[in-house]
């Protein structure tokens, strides 16, 4: 998946440079930066896409273009709803108890954080990482 990134990264920087503009914005998890018990490869190839990332910016910056991603916490997704059916309500609390909001993450939080990385209001945020995650990371 590196590579394909890489790729993609390389091809769209041409077109960004000529612009002198451009936004990177790669989904990670809270997972790479937290680690995740009975979760290691998870964990280290979500924190590989945020050193990517960071990679990312500092050699872009240059062409007017940020590199961003966004770590979300445990969102209201199918495959989340199909780990709560499979592993009951004991699943679904541990995973609220682990934010300060104690409550799912909605797509659309997602969103809204991707939307906001490639607005102009995030012209001066680069090589950054965004918890959307409720407070997950907060004290780690």
């Amino acid at each position: 998946m590196l590579h394909l990134e890489t790729l993609t990264c390389a091809c769209s920087r041409r077109a960004s440079a000529a612009a002198g503009f451009g936004r990177v914005i790669n989904v990670t998890s809270e997972a790479g930066r937290l680690g995740s018990k009975g979760g290691a490869v998870y964990s280290a190839a979500k924190g590989g896409v945020i050193a990517f990332t960071k990679s990312i910016a500092r050699e872009n910056a240059r062409f007017g273009i940020t590199a961003n991603s966004i770590a979300p916490g445990p969102i209201r997704t199918p495959m989340l709803e199909a780990a709560v059916a499979q592993g009951g309500d004991k699943i679904l609390r541990a995973m609220t108890d682990a934010t300060l909001l104690r409550r799912l993450g909605e797509p659309e939080e997602i969103a809204a954080a991707a939307l906001f990385l490639a607005s102009d209001q995030a012209a001066y945020i680069t090589g950054e990482t965004l918890g959307v995650s409720g407070g997950m990371g907060v004290g780690s």
